[in-house]
């Protein structure tokens, strides 16, 4: 309930939005320019809806820690593509598909995903050797991308990603790029993108027809969700698929796209090479999450840090920019890996970072992808150091924040 002493949100100026606007700069600059005008808790408009922005860690702790009935997801603008696998799903349903993957991403689970995520290292390793052997230029985005894919492939389906499957993968990257320019109607998306719609779904199709007649020692996620229906008849084909084509797109574009930043950033700090490889992980996620920012929307009236927050504003929890606040990060734009030595200091609020995402809705496969990028940071780091031909002219945020062009290098 909201009480007297409360105030409402500090409020951008109205004339800082329309000059965004006029400039068509990217979300992330309005977002930047809000936080650092008004401060961890602000407030701006759109459209209709008043929106605030959360970047305080007590805050973001409010909003996805303690109260996540509060502040919920609504459809998600990946929806199309991922249709009702846990990213998406809400209420009860969420729950128990979020309770029956869960066993399989932390503690014992993840053992059985060791020699997989081992096999696709030493794939790309291999090939590694022979790009540095021959002096070949190659793209460090796409073997990052091949790798990754090839790593959550095996996870949920056991087996290694073979070509064709690979080239028919491409559609969910060409569905994923296209969504921030997409129609709004939900119809009009779907039919602008629906002959990569119908490769994904023969993919997936594909997949679990194998998983369904197979007779494997070591089964993969795919095989658990199959086993899953008997029990519980919600598991369709349908959500199967969904379930299949979120982990896909979930496990692999983080992934890849939090390599790539890595070696572009080991490029410009090349003393930073001998860091442990979980510290240069933790710290390239800390410039660039694999969640740079979580919408929520508020379902009744609430408080924060003494803040009034009215039922029905979107709340943008932005770990993207918590990051980079140097009142909690000192000198925040620098790549600095000793931040995340044992020992080290760094700020001590759950709320102050947050690559994952916090709370419930965190990300399932937090513990997968930390273990196969360094996984496959270890095989790769001793090769030699990377040489870039050419640059990215900076980052694009969409679901996640990827380097914005190709990334051409060859090893020495």
């Amino acid at each position: 309930m909201v009480t007297t002493d409360t105030v409402p949100v500090p409020e951008l100026a109205p004339e800082a939005v329309e000059q965004w606007r006029a400039e068509e700069a990217q979300l992330v600059d309005l977002l930047a320019r809000a936080q650092r005008g008004v401060g961890g808790i602000a407030a701006f408009r759109l459209g209709p809806t008043p929106t605030v922005l959360v970047t305080d860690p007590a805050a973001v702790q409010h909003v996805l820690g303690r109260h996540p009935d509060r502040y919920v997801k609504r459809s998600h603008r990946a929806r199309m593509l991922v249709g009702d696998g846990v990213l998406s799903a809400t209420g009860d349903a969420w729950k128990r598909q979020r309770r029956l993957l869960q066993s399989q991403f932390t503690g014992t689970g993840m053992r059985r995903y060791e020699q997989r995520i081992a096999a696709a290292a030493r794939r790309t390793a291999d090939r590694w050797e022979g790009y540095r052997r021959s002096g070949e230029t190659f793209d460090v985005g796409e073997e990052m991308r091949g790798f990754a894919l090839d790593t959550a492939w095996r996870a949920l389906t056991g087996l290694p990603l073979d070509d064709r499957t690979d080239r028919e993968l491409r559609a969910v990257e060409r569905v994923v790029a296209a969504m921030p320019t997409l129609p709004t109607n939900a119809a009009d998306a779907r039919d602008a993108v629906a002959l990569d719609l119908a490769r994904i779904d023969a993919v997936a199709q594909a997949a679990i027809e194998t998983a369904r007649t197979a007779d494997s020692a070591e089964p993969g996620v795919l095989r658990v969700l199959l086993d899953a229906a008997d029990q519980h008849p919600e598991y369709t084909d349908r959500l199967i698929r969904d379930e299949l084509i979120t982990l896909l797109v979930a496990g692999h574009e983080t992934t890849a796209t939090t390599l790539t930043w890595l070696f572009l950033l080991l490029d410009d700090n090349p003393g930073a090479r001998g860091a442990d490889p979980q510290a240069l992980v933790s710290e390239t996620l800390r410039l660039y999450p694999a969640a740079w920012l979580l919408p929520r929307h508020a379902v009744e009236d609430d408080v924060i840090a003494g803040h009034r927050i009215a039922a029905g504003t979107d709340v943008l929890v932005c770990p993207y920019l918590t990051h980079r606040d140097p009142a909690l990060w000192p000198d925040p734009e620098r790549f600095d890996p000793a931040r995340f030595a044992p020992g080290a200091d760094r700020p001590g609020q759950l709320g102050a970072y947050l690559p994952f995402g916090l709370g419930a809705r965190a990300c399932l496969g937090t513990q997968f992808a930390v273990r196969e990028t360094t996984a496959l940071l270890e095989l790769l780091l001793p090769l030699g150091e990377l040489e870039f031909r050419s640059r990215p002219a900076g980052a694009a945020y969409s679901i996640t924040v990827r380097p914005d062009g190709p990334t051409p290098a060859v090893l020495r």
